[in-house]
C-alpha cells in the first residue's frame, strides 16, 4: 500500500481496558502493520492521556484532545441541529480542524472510522476508501431501551434510536466497507440498510496468552471463600451491565442462596453507579468496583455469569472467561456472536429460574463444570486469537502487509 490510512476513533485505543477499547486497540496494531497510520481519537480520562507515548509508538500522526464536553450540552446542541446526542457528544473543533488538515497534507488513501458517529469527520467530499466499523447498530441499542426508561428517557431514547438509524443508514451507503462486530449485527445492519454495498462482520477475538489461568493466581478472598463464587466483569455505569448485575442479584441470588446459602455473587468494574453500589446491601453480593486486573477474579471464579436482556455484538467479558477456562453461564443476548455449543462450551440460561437451577447444579458437578471451561478455552484459543479475527483488514482497506513495514515515519502530534 503506497499511501496511509486514517485512523478515527470515538476513544484512544490505550489503554484496552473496555470492550470497544479492545477491538479498536487491536485494529489500529493490524492496520499499521499494513502502512502508515494517523489517527484521530479523543481521551476521556487522564489515564487515556497518560498513554499519549503508547499511542505515538504506533501512529505516524495523531492528534488526541480531550472530550470534556458534557452530556447535557451534547443534548442542547443536537436537539437545535437535529442530530443524534451520540454524534454531538463525539464532535470536537480541534479533532475536526486536524482532520481535514492531515487530509490536505499526506497521502490518505483509506478512512478507517472506529464507531459510527466518528464518521462525521469524514469529509463530504473525500474520494478515497472508506471502511467504517460500527461495531453494534447503536440504534437498535436506544430503541431497546426506550420501552424500559421512565419520562423523559423514553422520549430521549427514541429519539436517538430514530435518528442514529437515519444517520447509521447514511454512512452505511457512502462506505465502501461496512464493518460489524458479529454475522448477528451484520444481518441487522443490511436489514437496515438494503442500498449499502458491502456490509460483513469482522469479529472480536482475544488474547489467550494474556488471559491464561495457568499465568494468574486467584483472588486470595474469592479463592479462600466457601461455596460458590459468581463473577460478573464489566464496565458499571453502562445501562446493560446496570441492569445485568440488578437482575442477578436480587432475582437470582434469592433462588441459588436457597440451595446454597453460602453462595457469592461479586461485581467486578470499574465506575460502579450509586444503583450498583446499593446492591452491596442483597445478601450475598459485593461490589468491588475498579480493580488493578481483572483475571484474578475470573481465575478465582466458580463461574461467570452474564445476564444481560441488552446485549449489542459479541460480549468481551465472555470471551475472557473462556479463555480462562471458566463455565459461562449466559443469557441468549449475551451469547450472540460466540459461536460455541450449548453444554458444551458455555450454559445459556433462558429464564432466572434456569440461571439459579444451573448454578447449583454445576456447584454439585464440578467434574462437568471443570469440563466445560477446558473446552470453551480450546475453543477460543484455536478459532479466536486476534490475529486470526484481524486476517482479513489488509483486503477491507485495500492493502497488503509489507515485509519490515512496522512504523515508516517519524512522531508528530499535529495539534491546532
Amino acid at each position: 500500500m503506497a499511501g496511509e490510512i486514517l485512523f478515527i476513533a470515538h476513544r484512544t485505543p490505550f489503554p484496552p481496558d473496555r470492550g470497544d477499547k479492545i477491538r479498536s486497540h487491536n485494529v489500529l496494531k493490524a492496520l499499521a502493520e499494513l502502512a502508515p497510520v494517523c489517527v484521530a481519537c479523543l481521551g476521556e480520562t487522564d489515564a487515556d492521556m497518560a498513554e499519549e507515548r503508547a499511542l505515538a509508538e504506533v501512529a505516524t500522526s495523531y492528534c488526541m484532545p480531550r472530550r470534556t464536553k458534557p452530556l447535557p450540552l451534547a443534548g442542547i446542541e443536537a436537539l437545535a441541529k437535529g442530530e443524534p446526542i451520540s454524534v454531538s457528544a463525539f464532535s470536537n473543533r480541534e479533532l475536526h480542524r486536524w482532520v481535514r488538515e492531515t487530509l490536505a497534507s499526506r497521502p490518505i488513501e483509506t478512512i478507517y472510522v472506529f464507531s459510527g458517529q466518528m464518521g462525521q469527520y469524514v469529509p463530504q467530499d473525500w474520494s478515497g476508501r472508506l471502511v467504517v466499523d460500527f461495531v453494534d447498530v447503536d440504534s437498535a441499542k436506544f430503541e431497546a431501551y426506550a420501552p424500559k426508561s421512565g419520562w423523559p428517557m423514553r422520549w430521549v431514547h427514541a429519539r436517538e434510536g430514530k435518528l442514529l438509524r437515519r444517520y447509521e443508514a447514511q454512512l452505511a451507503v457512502r462506505a465502501d466497507c461496512s464493518l460489524l462486530v458479529s454475522e448477528e449485527e451484520a444481518a441487522l445492519m443490511r436489514a437496515r440498510c438494503a442500498e449499502a454495498r458491502n456490509i460483513g462482520a469482522l469479529r472480536n477475538g482475544i488474547d489467550c496468552t494474556a488471559f491464561d489461568p495457568a499465568a494468574v493466581h486467584p483472588q486470595a478472598e474469592l479463592a479462600g471463600a466457601e461455596g460458590p463464587q459468581f463473577v460478573f466483569s464489566g464496565q458499571m455505569d453502562y445501562a446493560p451491565n446496570i441492569e445485568a448485575v440488578e437482575r442477578f442479584a436480587r432475582q437470582i441470588m434469592p433462588a441459588i442462596r436457597a440451595q446454597k446459602p453460602n453462595a457469592q455473587f461479586h461485581i467486578v468494574g470499574r465506575a460502579p453507579t450509586a444503583a450498583v453500589q446499593k446492591l452491596a446491601a442483597e445478601p450475598g453480593t459485593q461490589v468491588w468496583g475498579e480493580v488493578p486486573d481483572m483475571r484474578p477474579f475470573l481465575a478465582a471464579a466458580s463461574m461467570v455469569v452474564v445476564p444481560l436482556t441488552i446485549a449489542r455484538g459479541v460480549q468481551n467479558k465472555v470471551l475472557e472467561a473462556m479463555a480462562m477456562g471458566k463455565t459461562v453461564l449466559a443469557s441468549p443476548e449475551a451469547l450472540t456472536g460466540i459461536g460455541g455449543c450449548d453444554g458444551e462450551h458455555f450454559l445459556r440460561c433462558d429464564s432466572d429460574a434456569e440461571f439459579a437451577t444451573l448454578a447449583c447444579a454445576l456447584t454439585d458437578d464440578t467434574n462437568r463444570a471443570q469440563r466445560i471451561g477446558e473446552a470453551a478455552r480450546h475453543l477460543v484459543h484455536r478459532k479466536m486469537s486476534w490475529p486470526a479475527m484481524m486476517a482479513p483488514l489488509a483486503d477491507l482497506v485495500g492493502a497488503t502487509p509489507e515485509s519490515g513495514h512496522g512504523k515508516a515515519r517519524s512522531n508528530v502530534r499535529n495539534a491546532a
